[in-house]
């Protein structure tokens, strides 16, 4: 495996080794030993995976302390616009976020460190999985608004299909203030 840093200090893109042949192909996505050589967690407690047609946006969720969690995230098959905004009010990046493609014809993953909102939007019918390092409590979900005017992301499409509870999430700014806000 190798890891692409990031600009956002603990968030990496990850490209697996890939074997492949006349039958297909293989590869490991996910590897303790693998992992720990790396630097990368590898104490994942929980898999959730999930199915969204074109156009579909998920996010920005996360979850609150002691309930944080670190991700994991790729697509089994699809392709995803993937987006992390660090919301550690002590990092220098706080504010900051960046976008991954993931893609099932490349196989690349990132890992999303706790302390990060986290979604997608779904660039074609995706079957998106990712695993935890902690478990998931109802009373510790929170999130940001999706398109946050100051954040300013770029989902990349028009006309978003968006949850009811996903458009009514605060903004960047009620929940942390002006501070680090790009």
């Amino acid at each position: 495996m190798q890891i692409r840093e990031t600009s956002i200090k603990g968030l990496v893109e990850i490209f697996p080794r890939i074997f492949e042949d006349d039958r297909g192909l293989f590869f490991e996505s996910y590897n303790k030993t693998g992992f720990k050589k790396l630097g990368l967690p590898t104490n994942f407690v929980q898999d959730n995976q999930s199915f969204s047609k074109k156009g579909v946006v998920r996010g920005l969720h996360f979850q609150n302390a002691p309930f944080a969690q670190g991700k994991l995230v790729r697509v089994i098959s699809g392709r995803v616009l993937d987006v992390a905004v660090d919301i550690r009010p002590e990092s220098p990046t706080f504010g900051k976020y960046e976008i991954f493609e993931l893609r099932s014809d490349t196989n690349n993953m990132a890992y999303v460190p706790e302390g990060f909102a986290h979604g997608f939007v779904a660039l074609e019918d995706s079957v998106f999985s990712y695993k935890c390092t902690n478990g998931y409590s109802k009373e510790s979900e929170s999130g940001i608004l999706w398109n946050d005017p100051d954040l300013n992301i770029d989902w990349g499409i028009e006309n978003p299909i968006v949850s009811e509870k996903d458009v009514i999430l605060p903004t960047f700014k009620s929940l942390f203030g002006e501070m680090g806000v790009k």
